[in-house]
């Protein structure tokens, strides 16, 4: 075969792989999305139960939240090349929105200021805000450094693939109530080697219930503001900042947790099940 004969080839291979993965985009997506992430989390889960002796070190935790975003940006060039990057990359830097996002975006912080407030009332003694440093698997860190860890890491790492890919392709032909509680299902499943070695599987359900509360919040705040993940990721990492630290467990962690469902349930009656939203569904 002449060089000119394998590179048409190659060129046929191609657009026959691009048309396959743009009928199956969002099986090819969570397929991704699982193996990116369980290539870190399984080996983490078998270190932590004992079946195997790496001695790998548990801070690559962190790794687990970019299988997301990798699988986002793989499908996106695959089926609709660099085009596609470009417009997703547009949606991720998007920060002209109402100000009244970049408010909703951080609310998860001037909620645990209000939370930390009522103690000091209630208790007569101020929340211990250095324990918002404290976080699984990683030295101490200063507060603020814990919240860039969070922003950048299952921030970053998660937005670009759940609302960034995810979330616009399932609304195409759904309501948005209908494709967040499916994604729900999804992002849950994701979740699945985390319970072997971080997640305590004894509040599954509640876990499961905030889940679907917090995809709801999301699906609303992705519509709300047209598309920006950036505003997405900035309360996601925001919220993970609070709930994961040693700040935010116990009461704090339920407030919010009871908060975000009572939001949940307020979009839904507000604003129906077809946007979940005042403004129209962001389709890709």
């Amino acid at each position: 075969m002449t060089i000119d004969g394998k590179l048409n080839g190659g060129d046929v291979l191609m657009k026959a792989l691009r048309a396959l993965a743009g009928q199956n985009e969002l099986i090819g997506y969570f397929l991704l999305a699982y193996g990116f992430s369980w290539a870190v989390g399984v080996p983490l889960a078998l270190e932590a139960q004992g079946v195997i002796h790496l001695g790998l070190p548990f801070s690559l935790h962190y790794l687990y939240a970019y299988g997301p975003a990798l699988a986002a940006l793989f499908m996106t060039w695959l089926v609709n090349g660099r085009d596609g990057l470009k417009e997703l990359f547009s949606r991720i830097s998007k920060w002209r929105v109402r100000p009244i996002w970049w408010i909703v975006a951080f609310s998860p912080l001037w909620l645990f200021a209000l939370v930390a407030v009522v103690r000091r009332v209630i208790e007569g003694s101020w929340q211990d805000f250095n324990l918002l440093g404290q976080v699984h698997f990683l030295p101490h860190l200063y507060p603020g450094t814990a919240l860039l860890l969070w922003i950048f890491t299952f921030g970053l790492g998660e937005e670009i693939g759940w609302r960034g890919f995810a979330l616009p392709r399932l609304q195409r032909n759904r309501s948005a109530l209908a494709a967040s509680l499916i994604l729900t299902i999804l992002w849950a499943l994701w979740h699945w080697p985390m319970f072997f070695y971080n997640l305590d599987s004894s509040f599954i359900i509640g876990w499961l219930l905030s889940l679907a509360a917090g995809t709801i919040v999301f699906t609303w705040l992705y519509n709300s503001s047209r598309g920006s993940v950036l505003i997405l990721l900035l309360w996601h990492g925001s919220f993970d900042f609070i709930t994961a630290s040693n700040a935010g467990e116990g009461l704090a962690a339920i407030i919010l947790s009871v908060i975000v469902m009572i939001w949940a349930i307020v979009v839904v009656l507000l604003y129906k099940p077809a946007t979940l939203s005042a403004e129209q569904k962001q389709v890709i």
